[in-house]
């Protein structure tokens, strides 16, 4: 994690070199370790170094190529440099040495644009092309590293944190209502807008070129949601699946500095530690450091059972940290600053906290298990596959041995699939029958409300204020987005592509990262590895799903490595009640402060009569997760505007 930054004038302005060295000054937070700026003419590049691989330890960025005639600056870790050392013909004198910035660029000089499709790893960066006079930018294929960018028919602007682009003055504030829409919703659909207009997000897997004709952005890579691999049996599938993830721990793992894992107890956190001290164990490495939020007074939070199945094991540091000591607001001004968008994420209060303490004990790098449940797949639409394909004798099995593993009643799992894929087809297929069906549907609907859960998005559209909804039109903007975005779902292949392709993904990336450069810190994804999700993506269903057992792959996969209680746990930790807690416990005068204030700043956003409702069940016994999830983006909400108001610069 290091912060890159640019500027280009299209029309010969010469760039002001004070304008990068506020932005470096800025973004100092992220790189601690060393700083650069390079500037000519029209064109400026920034840097500020945090060393988190060997490599970068001897790193000097922006580089500036042997013939001159190409600058780089970068945020990146490349992970297949022997690959890409021994397809560029690299000395083997040269290759202990060469840094990754130094890989991109003569991986562009060689490949051109297409060296993107070489490049493994998480990167964000740019490259002055002198000869072209062009800036080629990229981001890495999940969005890990970010990109921001302002640009106008005059000016180039880009930053790894949007408040660097307003060091430079044509870069204005002027607030993207959709974006707040977007927020308050939780529904993080575009991959490209931020909270202000005209300043973007380059998605992820996208190159932008950006000369005096003018911008062009094109995506590079994207999933291939057709293609199924075929192996010879499961004990194949299994080994595969070990060989990759392995390799994605392991890439992850290089660093000069200590390593710590995330460790929840959960079936992603546990596994990447397990395969972590297992790694640098047989490496002859030090000790993983290990990291957890623990609950002494808030039970259903707590889960050092699974916790102590893997620190048992040895070969790790564990470090803990009372979440039910923290307020879900801790070092909010802090928080605020930091995140330059108004924060959404309930439990971000324990990774700043997490970060906090790593960052005190020299840890530099933390491995994280974020979503792994939609890189993996639970493989729910195996059983969907099953209904639609009548082959009932076969999905019975399946939906007892889900409804045993994890304790849901059978009868309406059953129902819901029977009604779906065999009631309601034959029944609305034949005249006569379609009209006995219409008449007893209203007794089918009431049936079906009992077994269906309304998703907390569609609850949330609620706290959105009306007037701004139709004055956006924002139901039709949402659809345009689906669209574009998601492909109709007629199997679990396609259901997992849409889960892996929603824009929360890179957008809680983007979150973490920006609360972990808050203290120097690197966050690593090994379950958003290219290698892994494309694999994992390519499994047929009955790899994902397996009499009732949801990502069977990974289960199987870490046989011998992951402790038994966790390889075939059931279900998963609830954090909800802590934060519930906490927000009830430390910071009732915040939530009180919005009412009391008459919703100043956000009355035109928030549906106000469901915020004072939502905030009267939270302090009585009938309040639900969703009010709580309301209360939070709602005060969130109207801090982020107190804060911009109070203090346009650093807090």
């Amino acid at each position: 994690m290091s912060a890159i930054a640019g500027i280009y004038y299209n029309d010969d302005t010469t760039v002001d070199p004070q304008h990068l060295i506020a932005i470096n000054e800025l973004l100092a937070h992220r790189g601690l370790d060393d700083s650069g700026i390079w500037q000519d003419n029209c064109i400026g590049l920034a840097h500020r170094m945090l060393w988190t691989t060997p490599e970068s330890l001897r790193e000097k960025l922006p580089y500036i190529s042997e013939n001159e005639e190409f600058v780089i600056t970068a945020d990146a870790r490349i992970d297949n440099r022997e690959e890409l050392i021994k397809l560029l013909a690299i000395a083997d004198i040269d290759a202990e040495t060469i840094t990754d910035s130094q890989l991109i660029l003569s991986s562009y000089q060689y490949w051109g644009e297409a060296c993107v499709d070489k490049l493994l790893g998480d990167f964000a960066f740019a490259i002055w092309d002198k000869q072209q006079q062009s800036l080629f930018c990229a981001r890495d294929h999940f969005g890990v590293k970010p990109f921001y960018y302002y640009y106008s028919q005059k000016i180039f602007v880009f930053a790894s944190e949007i408040k660097a682009l307003f060091c430079v003055p044509e870069v204005k504030r002027i607030l993207n209502e959709i974006r707040i829409a977007e927020f308050i919703t939780s529904t993080f659909y575009d991959k490209e807008i931020t909270i202000y207009h005209d300043i973007l997000r380059l998605p992820p897997a996208h190159t932008l070129k950006v000369n005096s004709e003018g911008i062009n952005i094109n995506s590079y890579w994207s999933l291939d949601p057709t293609y199924e691999l075929k192996l010879g049996s499961d004990a194949e599938y299994s080994a595969k699946f070990k060989e990759i993830f392995a390799e994605a721990v392991r890439c992850r793992l290089r660093s000069p500095y200590p390593v710590g894992s995330m460790l929840s107890g959960g079936l992603d956190s546990s596994s990447i530690t397990c395969m972590g001290r297992k790694i640098l164990t047989e490496d002859g490495k030090s000790d993983l450091h290990t990291f957890s939020a623990i609950f002494d007074t808030v039970s259903q939070s707590d889960e050092r059972y699974y916790m102590n199945a893997v620190i048992d094991g040895g070969g790790v540091k564990p470090h803990f940290i009372n979440g039910d000591k923290i307020s879900p607001f801790v070092d909010i001004e802090k928080v605020i600053w930091h995140q330059d968008e108004p924060q959404f994420a309930g439990n971000l209060y324990l990774n700043w906290k997490t970060y906090e303490l790593a960052n005190s004990l020299g840890v530099r790098v933390i491995l994280d298990g974020f979503d792994g449940d939609s890189a993996v797949s639970h493989g729910f639409g195996y059983m969907r596959e099953l209904a639609q394909a009548g082959r009932w004798l076969k999905l019975i099995p399946e939906l007892a041995g889900y409804c045993r593993s994890f304790n849901v009643p059978f009868l309406p799992l059953f129902w819901t699939y029977f009604h779906l894929y065999a009631l309601k087809p034959f029944m609305t297929k034949y005249k006569f029958l379609r009209f006995i069906y219409w008449r007893c549907k209203s007794i089918i609907d009431k049936i079906n409300s009992r077994n269906i859960n309304i998703s907390p998005q569609a609850l949330l559209s609620a706290l959105l204020n009306h007037q701004l909804a139709e004055n956006l039109n924002y139901k039709q903007h949402r659809r345009k987005l689906l669209e574009k975005s998601y492909i109709a779902t007629k199997n679990e292949k396609e259901e997992h592509y849409n889960t892996i392709n929603v824009g929360s993904i890179s957008t809680t990336l983007e979150l973490l990262d920006r609360t972990a450069a808050a203290f120097s810190t690197e966050v690593r994804y090994p379950f958003w590895d290219k290698r892994l999700v494309e694999f994992c993506l390519s499994l047929p269903a009955n790899q994902k799903m397996r009499n009732g057992w949801t990502r069977m792959i990974m289960r199987r996969g870490m046989e011998n490595i992951l402790p038994k209680e966790i390889q075939w746990r059931e279900g998963k930790g609830n954090l909800s009640y802590a934060f519930e807690r906490g927000m009830q416990s430390y910071e009732q005068h915040l939530l009180e402060k919005v009412i009391d204030n008459d919703y100043k700043y956000i009355k035109d956003y928030i549906n106000t009569v469901c915020y004072q409702e939502a905030y009267e069940r939270f302090f009585s016994s009938s309040y639900t997760a969703v009010d709580a999830i309301k209360i939070w983006i709602s005060v969130n909400l109207y801090l982020w505007f107190e804060h911009q108001i109070n203090n346009q610069t650093k807090a």
